[in-house]
């Protein structure tokens, strides 16, 4: 039966008289409200994704000083517009999708109180367009506020009026996310949620506590640009504004794993090595992730002494902790999965057979390895005080936040596409081939680029916010054209990774549009995991009777990196003080 306000088909899927149908490929049953309300807020994403990506194109272009296209003047507008549709648009909507996805879908519940679903999905809009103009209008003495907008710099109310309502527009979003929870502990009160379902419940209470940081730095600092106050503490500010500000991050995090956990399991047969140990991890997430804001503020003169330190040591490992929980228990949980599946020859035959065509696969593990080796070891390096600042303020600092949130979270949430495009929308790839590649291509032409920012940062100091460093520091004869061909590497290969980009865009909106529908289970059998997901439910076959000893081998390569890596920025830091000279 097609939605009420169905578009091109989008919203028509067959489903029996009780609203639901059984998914060809996951099993579950799903319901049409979790459909069109998944559909709705993923489509809203990738609008975002593609007017974000334009910025990408002139932000980049510019930082390349050969090119140069923009001035200074307009650097930042753009860069502001890059960052928050990028950052922030494109992230939480697909993150109120994964909500509904870890609840209601994998629950088998319908997706309740849909009117505040679509009133929430309004008001989140509002919100987004808001701020769009806001930055896009900006004139003196207003500043673009990228994304920080500290106090006192003067930024358009409008922003900060968007920004709030894009808040509360997301948490009125959440809500039947909430009630959903609560329905199924009160039907089923001694039953555990599964994993994925218990990831998402995560999520969202990180999220809530980011939110409320944000209304509490944004909601009075509006009241100070209309006037209505006559000061604001800056210190207030820079602290409730990075619960938001770096905990929107946290949110991306907790979220891609949680889409890990899935993928890994539908599209690969991964299954659960120990259910109390990734979840515990999860915990661990649920105390400390956060405090990773803190990194934001350990130049800062407004905190104490202890506060950097508590921030930098035994509450910052609990974070860290975890992920190197999750980064063992997921390759894990797919080479004892494939291996139980008869497709694990060898040391690494259970990755090498793995289904590296399939464009949800390959997104998924590109985005584990990534995520892994750039983003994660290089934010335990920007935690730690003493080398937070060789990183802090320059290049390196973009990219560290484009591994963990575009290599990492976009690529994952990339793949998370591609399988709803094929389940929820029905519909085929436009090219089969084109699918297979973009990950490839996107996540290689992204990680030289991402290269190049932190080795301009790291070797070179070279600074973050301004729009040309090569050739002329405004104020200053110190040159920094050394950087020169790094930059060239970067701006050829920031090209390759837009390309990349458009070619995500071309294929999921070309495919909703043009693809052939999916008409039964056997057009979809090429994103079932080998054998089928019922072997996972063999208690005669318990996933401990298969050896993991690839993934016990890549462990220690990732760690054997990550000790090098923090080994050479000690070292790097030791050639900026020359202790006893």
């Amino acid at each position: 039966m097609a939605h009420t306000l169905d578009v091109l088909g989008l919203f028509d899927n067959e489903y029996r008289d009780d609203g639901f149908r059984t998914c060809s490929v996951t099993g579950l049953e799903v319901h049409r409200s979790v459909d069109n309300y998944v559909k709705l807020f993923g489509l809203t994403a990738v609008v975002a994704l593609l007017f974000g990506g334009i910025f990408a194109f002139t932000v980049a272009m510019t930082r390349w000083e050969v090119i140069g296209l923009l001035e200074p003047a307009d650097f930042y507008t753009h860069l502001s517009m890059h960052a928050w549709n990028l950052l922030i648009f494109w992230m939480v909507f697909m993150e109120i999708a994964i909500l509904y996805v870890g609840g209601p879908m994998v629950l088998g519940r319908r997706l309740p109180i849909t009117t505040v679903a679509k009133a929430g999905w309004a008001v989140m809009v509002g919100g987004a367009v808001l701020v769009n103009y806001a930055i896009w209008t900006t004139e003196p003495p207003n500043e673009a506020p990228l994304l920080t907008a500290y106090v006192p710099m003067p930024v358009s109310p409008l922003f900060y009026a968007g920004a709030i309502v894009f808040i509360l527009g997301t948490v009125v979003a959440a809500l039947p996310f909430f009630v959903t929870m609560w329905y199924e502990k009160r039907e089923n009160p001694g039953k555990t949620l599964p994993l994925v379902s218990f990831a998402a419940f995560v999520t969202s209470i990180i999220a809530v506590e980011a939110l409320v940081g944000g209304l509490f730095a944004f909601v009075p600092t509006l009241f100070w640009r209309l006037e209505l106050i006559e000061w604001w503490d800056a210190a207030w500010y820079r602290q409730m504004y990075w619960i938001i500000g770096h905990g929107t991050q946290q949110i991306n995090l907790v979220a891609m794993i949680a889409v890990w956990y899935f993928l890994t399991h539908v599209v690969a047969g991964a299954e659960v090595v120990s259910e109390k140990v990734s979840r515990t991890a999860f915990i661990l997430y649920l105390f400390f992730i956060n405090l990773g804001a803190a990194h934001h503020l350990l130049s800062d003169p407004a905190v104490s002494t202890g506060w950097r330190l508590w921030n930098t040591s035994y509450a910052f490992y609990g974070a860290t902790f975890a992920s190197l929980i999750h980064a063992f228990a997921i390759p894990a949980g797919i080479e004892a999965g494939r291996r139980k599946r008869g497709k694990g020859g060898g040391l690494f035959g259970w990755l090498t057979s793995a289904p590296w065509s399939n464009p949800v696969f390959s997104s998924t593990i590109f985005s584990i390895i990534l995520f892994g080796f750039l983003g994660g070891i290089t934010g335990v390096m920007m935690g730690q005080l003493q080398l937070n600042m060789t990183w802090h303020n320059t290049f390196a600092t973009v990219g560290h936040f484009h591994a963990t949130v575009v290599l990492g979270t976009t690529v994952a949430f990339m793949g998370l596409a591609f399988f709803v495009i094929r389940t929820m929308f029905m519909r085929q790839y436009i090219s089969e081939r084109l699918a297979s590649i973009q990950p490839f291509f996107y996540s290689a032409a992204m990680g030289v680029a991402v290269l190049m920012m932190m080795y301009v940062g790291i070797l070179y100091g070279v600074p973050r916010r301004t729009a040309e460093v090569v050739e002329n520091i405004p104020g200053t004869e110190f040159s920094l054209s050394a950087a020169a061909p790094l930059f060239a590497i970067f701006g050829i290969f920031a090209l390759l990774a837009i390309a990349g980009g458009v070619l995500f865009v071309v294929v999921a909106v070309g495919s909703l549009v043009f693809g052939d529908r999916v008409e039964n289970g056997d057009d979809n059998a090429d994103l079932v995991a080998d054998g089928g997901l019922a072997m996972a439910q063999d208690p005669d076959d318990p996933v401990h009777a298969y050896e993991m000893r690839g993934t016990f081998v890549l462990c220690l390569v990732f760690l054997a990196a990550f000790a090098i890596t923090y080994l050479l920025n000690w070292y790097l830091l030791t050639q900026l003080w020359s202790i006893g000279a």
